[in-house]
């Protein structure tokens, strides 16, 4: 498989390759084949657009894409070779994934990686996801959540803990 392209929206000259997460913000990676909707499988997914996400704003932080990637209905162009990998690789850093489909391997991957996959039955728009995100954090987020802020440092502990 090749290698992932990366696109970041940079104010300097000086950056880093992997744009630091804002202070307290959850980053998510949304599957995308046209960077409008959630609308595309893990394993199928030519892009992967990652946003920044609080109970106030989200920021768009960069898109990662591939050209390698199977069909809808998981066959592979070309056996044998791993195309899981380099998409866990690349989306290191993020807390959650929403994709329309993933299978139990790549899931496993994921997970392993500190990264929540979350399936999504119909498409929607980037913008519904992100709002959809910000009310869970606004609201009283569901047990899963809360560990996944604790853990990504978007929330202490102990406020969950006094609620529970």
């Amino acid at each position: 498989m090749k290698a992932a392209r990366r696109l970041s929206l940079v104010n300097d000259e000086v950056h880093s390759p992997r744009p630091q997460r804002k202070g307290g913000a959850l980053r998510i990676a949304i599957a995308t084949q046209d960077m409008k909707s959630l609308n595309a499988h893990f394993g199928s997914a030519k892009r992967f657009a990652l946003y920044d996400v609080t109970s106030d704003d989200w920021n768009f932080v960069e898109a990662v894409a591939f050209e390698d990637v199977s069909d809808e209905s998981g066959k592979h162009q070309a056996e044998g070779e791993d195309r899981i990998t380099p998409k866990v690789n690349a989306l290191k850093g993020c807390h959650l994934l929403f994709c329309r489909a993933i299978g139990g391997p790549s899931a496993a991957k994921l997970v392993s990686a500190k990264i929540h996959p979350i399936k999504v039955q119909q498409p929607q728009s980037i913008e519904d996801v992100l709002s959809r995100t910000q009310t869970m954090l606004r609201t009283a987020p569901p047990p899963w959540l809360r560990k996944v802020l604790t853990e990504a440092g978007a929330a202490e502990k102990k406020s969950f803990e006094d609620e529970d």
